[in-house]
Formats: C-alpha cells, structure tokens, sequence
C-alpha cells in the first residue's frame, strides 16, 4: 500500500457499540434488505410501466431511493464488521468511566443531577441518557471514579459535574 492510501484505509479501525447498539444495527440491516429493498424495486417496476423513463419523475425517485438504501445497507454491514461490541455488564473497569459505562453526574452550579451512559457514535441520543464516545462530556468523563471532578468546555462555556456513581449497567 501506497503512503498516501493509508491516510485513507479506513478498514482496520473499529467502531465501539454497545451490545445494545450491535442489535440495533442487526434489526435496521434486516429491515434495509427484507422491507426497504423489495419496496424499492417495486416501486421502480412500477415507474417503469408509466412510460418514458427520461421525463419519469416517478422513476428518477425510486431509483434515488433504492441508491440510499444501498447506500445505507453498505453503511451498516461496514459498522457490523468493524464493531468492537462490548456488553457493559461484563465490563471490570474498577469503578473508572469507561465505553459502556452508567455516570451518574452533578451539575456543581446548578446542582441538578444527570445520567448518561457513554455510547458509541450511533448510539448517541442524549433524549434517552446516551452520550457519543465523541462528546466532549464522554471524553472529559473517561477515566474518571465516583468523587471526581470534571470540567467541559461546551457552547456555553465551561461546566463542572461531580461523578456520583459509575455502574456497569
């Protein structure tokens, strides 16, 4: 391999998700190759019974969205072979925040309480607690125990939280 490919190899790297997060995948990849695909190609054969293809609207639609699907089922078996899943309630890190890990924080200021579980990028949905690996707050919070300090630089300047607890959950 050339110097330069290597920059752009991007085969070797692993994406963490959560045991959790591995099983959704699964489902959205079935869904993309059981419901989405088969509605695509009927949706094309049936543009195609309208007629001229070069002014078919319909046509040129159904193809754009069979090409997402594919697009996306592409996507998700790239993330499904590169996973490095872990299950959080196998997880020995001694009380450290670590991937996978339940941090429950206190905002110093404010002292309003929060808990988030630190997920891979995916997985991320701050309604439900689940903060990226990627987040300035989960990258802040790795290695840190219960009784610890943190300080994160956000939009709205800088936030500290005291770690509560740290389960495995």
């Amino acid at each position: 391999m050339a110097p330069y490919e290597a920059v752009f190899d991007t085969s070797m790297s692993t994406i963490p998700l959560t045991t959790t997060g591995a099983e959704l995948l699964r489902q959205e990849l079935h869904r993309l190759k059981t419901v989405e695909r088969p509605n695509a190609i009927t949706a094309i054969a049936e543009a195609r019974t309208h007629g001229d293809l070069s002014e078919n609207a319909e046509y040129d639609a159904a193809k754009n969205a069979q090409s997402f699907i594919e697009g996306r089922i592409k996507e998700v078996e790239a993330k499904l072979s590169n996973a490095q899943v872990i299950d959080p309630k196998r997880l020995d890190a001694e009380g450290r925040c670590v991937f996978g890990a339940t941090v429950d924080l206190e905002e110093s200021k404010a002292g309003e309480s929060v808990t988030y579980q630190i997920v891979g990028d995916d997985e991320a949905d701050l309604k439900k607690g689940k903060i990226s690996i990627s987040s300035p707050i989960a990258r802040a919070l790795i290695g840190k125990y219960a009784g610890d300090e943190v300080e994160v630089q956000t939009p709205g300047g800088v936030r500290k939280y005291e770690v509560l607890e740290v389960r495995y959950e």
